[in-house]
């Protein structure tokens, strides 16, 4: 079976007003045991809102980055468990917290949830090391944008879109982006821009509220997005 590693942006997973979307969190959940059925799917779970809130509280308690990431692990933890709660009889009933459990699980289950690994690794990161140690060819990153753009479209109307970019030119945008801090995110994090370009994996970047984008991407049909690949 081929092994598909997702990161799961979790914007997506959120509603405009700050509330986890449970109905559009089971749709993707619900999406993800169809494809489930012919690949094996490794699903990192970002913290979106949750993550920022957990990491702005523990800098004001502690001002300090490291437990603010620390913070922000545990809240993509806890958005994984969700997604993973959605499928009881399909996922592996644990959410991964360690690289080493991931091939014991996908033995298992073709649906497996994992969220951050270490402070000042985003979860975009993580989805990259996990593919690169699984052998996993494409990694799919599913945001709340339809692909990578010259500029933010939110705050630049005329910011030029790409339909496919190769790495080098993702790892240039993404070091002018890049904050290092838990919480703030430009489309794909420098690190995890690097780790694919050294393995030379394909990054399939979709709208995650896109339902029927996001089953093609996963199928390896035509979608609209972007694509990085060398």
């Amino acid at each position: 079976m081929k092994i598909l590693v997702i990161s799961l942006g979790g914007s997506i997973l959120y509603g405009k007003d700050g509330k986890f979307n449970e109905s559009h969190a089971l749709a993707i959940a619900n999406l993800f045991s169809k494809i489930s059925k012919s690949n094996k799917l490794l699903v990192v779970v970002g913290g979106g809102k949750l993550a920022r809130e957990y990491a702005s509280a523990s800098r004001n308690r502690q001002n300090n980055e490291f437990f603010a990431d620390r913070a922000a692990i545990k809240a993509t933890r806890k958005n994984a468990k969700k997604m993973m709660a959605f499928l009881p009889k399909i996922a592996y009933p644990k959410v991964l917290r360690s690289f080493d459990e991931a091939n014991l699980a996908l033995s298992k289950n073709n649906l497996v949830f994992s969220g951050g690994m270490l402070e000042g690794m985003t979860t975009d990161s993580v989805s990259v090391l996990f593919a690169e140690m699984l052998g996993a060819k494409t990694v799919i990153n599913l945001g709340d944008t339809d692909g990578i753009y010259s500029s933010d479209p939110k705050k630049n109307p005329s910011a030029k879109k790409f339909s496919i970019m190769p790495h080098s030119q993702l790892v240039d945008l993404a070091s002018k982006n890049d904050q290092r801090r838990a919480g703030t995110n430009f489309v794909f994090d420098l690190i995890a821009s690097k780790l694919s370009a050294r393995s030379n994996i394909e990054l399939c970047f979709v709208n995650g509220k896109n339902l029927l984008e996001v089953e093609n991407a996963l199928l390896g049909k035509k979608f609209n997005g972007t694509i990085v690949r060398d």
